[in-house]
C-alpha cells in the first residue's frame, strides 16, 4: 500500500479514474459507499482478468475500509495490484484516492479514501472453478 496518503502513487497508473456525480450521493450528500464499492470491484476485476485470462467471478470482499468521504466532483483514482495467486483464485489489493478540486482559488488536495482487498476465482464455461494459467517467463 502507499506510504503517503496525500499524494497519488507516482510509480504506477490507476486502473480506473472516474468523477462521481450528484446521483451517486447518499442522503447526507456524500458519495454512497455502495457506489465506491462497485467502482473498486470493477477495478479489481480488471486487474484479475488480465492475470486469469478468461472468465472469473468475485468471490470475496476480504476487507473494505472507508477512510474519508468522497464528494461530488472529486476525481477518484483506483489503484490495484495482485497480492496473492492460488490455484483457482487470486487476491487483489486496492487503494482509492480522491483529488479534491476547489473551485475559485484553485487548489488541489489528494486524500486516500478507501483501502480494500477482493478475491476473484477463475471459472470455466460451466461456471466452475478452473486453474489459473501459469505465467510463462
Amino acid at each position: 500500500m502507499t506510504e503517503d496518503p496525500t499524494v497519488l502513487p507516482s510509480n504506477r497508473e490507476p486502473v480506473i479514474r472516474i468523477i462521481p456525480m450528484p446521483q451517486d450521493t447518499n442522503p447526507n450528500g456524500d458519495i454512497f459507499g455502495g457506489w465506491i464499492m462497485s467502482q473498486v470491484d470493477i477495478a479489481g476485476s480488471i486487474v484479475a482478468v488480465q492475470r486469469i485470462r478468461g472468465r472469473m467471478a468475485t468471490v470475496a470482499v476480504n476487507s473494505f475500509v472507508f477512510k474519508k468521504p468522497v464528494y461530488v466532483g472529486d476525481l477518484v483514482s483506483v489503484y490495484g495490484d495482485i497480492s496473492r495467486v492460488g490455484n483457482t483464485s487470486l487476491t487483489v489489493s486496492l487503494e482509492v484516492f480522491a483529488e479534491r478540486r476547489m473551485i475559485g482559488e484553485y487548489t488541489q488536495e489528494v486524500v486516500k479514501v478507501t483501502e480494500a482487498e477482493f478475491t476473484y476465482v477463475a471459472i470455466d464455461e460451466n461456471r466452475r472453478p478452473r486453474p489459473i494459467p501459469k505465467v510463462s517467463d
